[in-house]
């Protein structure tokens, strides 16, 4: 017989572990580093046949040089930087790219990102089972911040989810939570900010997972400004430029709209740009979480990210808050000067380890290293 009741889930005042996951982590999933999107999004056949493909392969023939033979292309950086300058100016290019249609043509460049991004994601992660795996079994207070859109970190916890060992926390106040008639058929996420259903003696263990720069599964309503999870729908129309879902288990195919007042989503991710907008209402909320989990935390661990010129906000957000005797641990591939500059600009005492993400799982040293010496 099953002894349920209803218990507040423990979040930990101090934390021993924030890790910190740049694109490295994803890569041996397939999914693209930063600099093989714009390549993918002019090179795959889908996108290039599409309406929202066109658009803005026209829009990045007219305004930049590139060559396909030699893989030299422009920066995704300074394509996005290009559209926000006149975005955050209010002014228009010429007369066929007024400034509407550049905050168009962004919105479709972002979706093209969700598309290839997504087209990597659709299977299962080993090693982020296995990260999973590890961190569970370490018995440490962790959180995550990851800068990454994909949702592989999410899908690989369906094991602990499963076992009833552990739930996510997004930290963000989400749409599914709302008690009312229209999102009955989205009330599938638990929120672990309110008492959480437990049997027999269960107490599952809530992870912070805070997605800086957004996620595919996030779909964004600018109308009640309030943000859907769709977990297993992440598809997009390259023709209309619209979500799709799926009813299960016939997989009739639907346009997704925001179910309290009909209005179209937007993608909720935050785009490299030079010039980011950081006032989204979600990306903010979400800086204010990951600034708290850093004060409050004995060591910070980042594996295959690089601090690019391009996340000063990233930068900065570490600086503020990063604690005296905090430790800092930077794992990459690598040993690259410039990315020893940029980590030893947050801390001098930075420690550097040289391996990939697949590999570190499976080197004790390193694990020791991360989840036991002091």
């Amino acid at each position: 017989m099953n002894n349920e009741k209803e218990i507040f889930l423990r979040y930990p005042s101090a934390l021993d572990i924030v890790f910190v996951l740049g694109a490295g982590v994803s890569n041996p999933d397939g999914v693209p580093l930063q600099r093989e999107l714009l390549p993918a999004i002019l090179s795959i056949k889908e996108i290039q046949n599409s309406e929202i493909g066109k658009i803005v392969t026209e829009f990045i023939n007219d305004n930049f040089k590139y060559n396909i033979e030699t893989y030299q292309f422009p920066q995704l950086e300074a394509v996005f930087g290009f559209l926000d300058y006149f975005i955050q100016q209010n002014e228009s290019l010429n007369a066929k790219y007024t400034n509407k249609r550049i905050h168009e043509i962004k919105e479709y460049l972002i979706k093209l990102i969700h598309f290839v991004v997504n087209f990597k994601t659709n299977k299962s992660s080993p090693y982020y089972h296995k990260f999973w795996d590890i961190i569970h079994n370490s018995q440490k207070s962790i959180s995550i911040i990851t800068v990454n859109y994909d949702t592989l970190l999410e899908q690989a916890f369906e094991f602990l989810f499963k076992s009833r060992a552990g739930f996510i926390d997004y930290c963000i106040p989400l749409m599914n939570y709302e008690n009312l008639p229209q999102i009955s058929s989205h009330k599938f996420w638990i929120n672990t900010r309110e008492p959480v259903k437990v049997f027999n003696g269960e107490n599952p263990t809530p992870y912070k997972i805070i997605k800086l720069h957004g996620s595919l599964n996030w779909k964004y309503c600018n109308c009640c400004n309030q943000t859907l999870l769709t977990p297993w729908d992440r598809s997009i129309d390259l023709n209309k430029g619209k979500f799709l879902g799926y009813t299960y288990p016939e997989m009739y195919e639907y346009e997704y709209k925001c179910p309290i007042d009909g209005t179209d989503f937007q993608t909720l991710i935050l785009p490299p740009s030079f010039l980011k907008s950081l006032s989204h209402p979600v990306i903010s909320h979400l800086t204010n979480e990951a600034a708290h989990e850093i004060r409050v935390t004995r060591k910070i661990v980042f594996i295959g990210y690089s601090l690019s010129s391009s996340d000063l906000h990233i930068k900065a957000l570490f600086k503020k808050n990063i604690q005296e005797g905090t430790k800092i641990i930077v794992i990459n591939p690598k040993e690259k000067e410039s990315l020893i500059l940029n980590y030893s600009s947050l801390s001098s005492s930075a420690e550097f380890i040289y391996s990939s993400f697949e590999n570190l799982l499976n080197d004790s040293s390193i694990l020791k290293k991360i989840f036991i010496e002091q």
